[in-house]
């Protein structure tokens, strides 16, 4: 099945608990820096599960892009399975 890639609003996102024990700030600011110059090279994958987007993969791109003062993100629509 295709994915498809779009951009949501970076506060519709919502991030399991578990997820967000694994954010490391230095990677955080490490791929804000390279966004700045480079944009961003490639998309959060997040699952949709009819009410809300769940982060699957991108954690650090997506506060990357936060602390950048963006409000929506590029996202790759996946089917996931919950963890």
């Amino acid at each position: 099945m295709p994915r498809d890639e779009i951009n949501v609003p970076i506060a519709d996102i919502y991030v399991p608990v578990d997820r967000r024990k694994t954010l490391n700030e230095a990677t955080v600011a490490e791929l804000a820096a390279s966004i700045l110059e480079d944009g961003q090279r490639q998309a959060i994958y997040v699952r949709h599960d009819g009410k809300r987007y769940i982060l699957v993969e991108g954690l650090h791109r997506m506060e990357a892009c936060k602390s950048l003062g963006e409000t929506e993100i590029r996202v790759m629509l996946v089917q996931a399975r919950r963890r």
